[in-house]
């Protein structure tokens, strides 16, 4: 079986460059290729369900993760989470821009609390928030960014945060 992950540039020029130790750790894991030689990532596996595993890897990396990360995916008990930002305000850059930091926010603070009180692992790249984690996790640190996105007050929204605390 062979299916294809369209990753951005500036991933895939990553993958390219670790090309060599990334398949070698999805062939341990899941018996597949990964080739990113063209514009997409092309994965090739015998077993279609590891091959739909690992293009769940390859999409979090292109999201943002770093690949240590994206391997957490190996765990049937981890899933990956995309919540496209354009949502909430259509596609204006200036106020992309601002969503974007209202979920990192100064020095990352906002993120690492989201990510210290639910358990799950974020990413913020282009028009995307992404999120890794058990499903508990992902549910909570979603709910959180969708809230900061809506516009909520940061106090409130970590005050809930640290009353769910998941870990």
């Amino acid at each position: 079986m062979i299916e294809f992950v369209l990753i951005p540039e500036t991933r895939l020029k990553i993958l390219r460059d670790k090309r060599l130790l990334y398949n070698r750790k999805l062939l341990d894991f899941f018996e597949v290729k990964i080739d990113a030689s063209g514009e997409e990532v092309e994965i090739e596996g015998e077993d279609s369900l590891n091959v739909v595993r690992t293009k769940e890897i390859v999409r979090a990396f292109g999201r943002g993760f770093d690949w240590e990360d994206a391997l957490d995916l190996v765990d049937d008990d981890y899933m990956l989470d995309v919540i496209d930002t354009t949502q909430y305000t259509g596609k204006s850059r200036n106020r992309q821009i601002v969503l974007k930091g209202r979920v990192i926010g100064a020095q990352g603070r906002s993120k690492g609390l989201i990510e210290k009180y639910s358990g799950a692992k974020i990413a913020v790249s282009g028009k995307t928030v992404s999120i890794i984690g058990k499903w508990e996790n992902v549910r909570v640190a979603r709910e959180a960014i969708k809230q900061l996105l809506g516009g909520a007050k940061h106090a409130g929204v970590f005050k809930t945060l640290e009353d769910r605390k998941v870990v």
